[in-house]
């Protein structure tokens, strides 16, 4: 991307620097990988008790209305434990065909995914991936922790082949107070309490609140399709459910 078009980009980050938890930019990926590290056993309990069951059923259908089919080759960008990558699996039919990409050892270590996905240490930024090597690139409610918006599209639209699709879910902060109230108040003050009860290791309650915190920050979606868009991608949408759910989705021209 040129300087010109990244200019256009108010942030290169989603949100500002959470001085509460690091001290400046330059800490924040150091830090949120150390504290994905160390949290990455209690992650899947936490994620099936505060989703009440539903991310599987979500997730599949999302990646379906994306355009993923079966014999897609798939990049599933910030798979932590792979919730997302397993349903990619699922839809693919073949394992072999799936590559999930996180920073984070610990919470790749903690995927137990179907014999044959390839995993991979990296960042959205700097994909350790081959150009237009997949169909379809997946990324499962990360966007919030990446470092720059359009570094990542961009690298997005490289590792995808010509006609190749995109999804990107993410918790996107509700347009109006009384939706924001509720959400603050089950993401910061029930969920911390579920990561209290479900999970082993103390450190998963603060990572909980920092989850609240990014979605609170982060840019609204206008500023995420724009990055999108000056990507390079093409008939860029987003898919909303119950108004916090957002599923961007897009397309690298076939030409």
């Amino acid at each position: 991307m040129t300087s010109d078009r990244r200019s256009d980009i108010d942030d290169k980050a989603p949100h500002e620097p959470l001085t509460a938890y690091y001290a400046d930019e330059s800490k924040r990926r150091v830090w949120l990988r150390g504290m994905f590290d160390r949290t990455a056993s209690d992650y899947d309990a936490i994620e099936r008790a505060m989703a009440l069951g539903s991310g599987t059923w979500y997730r599949n259908r999302a990646l379906r209305a994306a355009g993923l089919a079966r014999g897609m080759r798939v990049l599933d960008v910030g798979m932590g434990t792979g919730l997302v990558t397993k349903e990619a699996v699922s839809i693919t039919g073949d394992a072999s065909l799936v590559t999930g990409v996180d920073p984070s050892p610990g919470m790749v270590g903690e995927a137990h995914l179907p014999i044959g996905v390839e995993t991979r240490i990296g960042t959205a930024e700097d994909l350790p991936c081959d150009s237009a090597a997949y169909d379809f690139l997946s990324m499962g409610f990360a966007l919030r922790h990446v470092s720059d918006l359009a570094k990542a599209f961009d690298e997005y639209f490289r590792v995808l082949a010509p006609g190749g699709r995109l999804c990107v879910l993410e918790i996107t902060r509700p347009e109006h107070g009384v939706g924001v109230a509720a959400l603050k108040f089950y993401m910061r003050g029930v969920v911390p309490v579920i990561a209290r009860i479900v999970g082993k290791k103390g450190e998963s309650v603060e990572l909980m609140r920092y989850y609240w915190d990014t979605i609170e920050a982060c840019v609204p979606p206008q500023k995420v399709i724009a990055a999108i868009e000056r990507a390079g991608f093409v008939d860029v949408r987003r898919d909303v459910e119950l108004g916090i759910f957002s599923a961007y989705c897009a397309t690298k021209p076939a030409v």
